[in-house]
């Protein structure tokens, strides 16, 4: 089992919209940075824990848990050109894009937020601190232990 953070903004698909969804299920889809793609192709596995993060917002923080229940398989819409997603380059034979399904599993008493997590020494190593802006993550054990309890305080 891995560990992973997957970055949301909360306007767009907020925990609280993955819980509402039918079997709290829902497709994480529209990745297009091909460093968070490669994650989700290559090493995001059914069963790997996801810390859920809400960021571009007035306080960015892990708000939940949530965990993979379907390994990566193309991007729906990638080939609908009515989608913000859309993209002329890809095709069945060959996609470009992935997506996932996580089902959410908690959200925290409170969240984690960014400015937290940076002065914590346990979480100094993160790689939201060192390369913010890469929407799909690794998360070590520790770090993830560290992120939960955080949230249940």
């Amino acid at each position: 089992m891995n560990y992973w953070l997957f970055k949301s903004e909360p306007d767009e698909y907020s925990i609280q919209d993955l819980a509402a969804e039918r079997g709290h299920t829902g497709r994480w889809d529209g990745i297009r940075n091909y460093q968070a793609r490669n994650f989700l192709r290559d090493q995001v596995q059914e069963g790997d824990g996801v810390l859920f993060y809400h960021s571009a917002c007035k306080v960015p923080a892990v708000v939940g848990t949530a965990e993979v229940v379907r390994a990566a398989y193309p991007d729906p819409a990638q080939f609908d050109p009515a989608s913000k997603y859309f993209d002329p380059k890809a095709s069945g034979d060959q996609p470009r894009w992935y997506c996932v399904d996580v089902r959410w599993q908690s959200e925290f008493a409170r969240p984690v937020p960014l400015a937290e997590i940076k002065q914590n020494p346990e979480l100094e190593d993160m790689v939201l601190v060192k390369q913010g802006r890469l929407s799909i993550q690794p998360v070590t054990p520790r770090q993830w232990q560290a992120i939960v309890r955080l949230g249940a305080l």
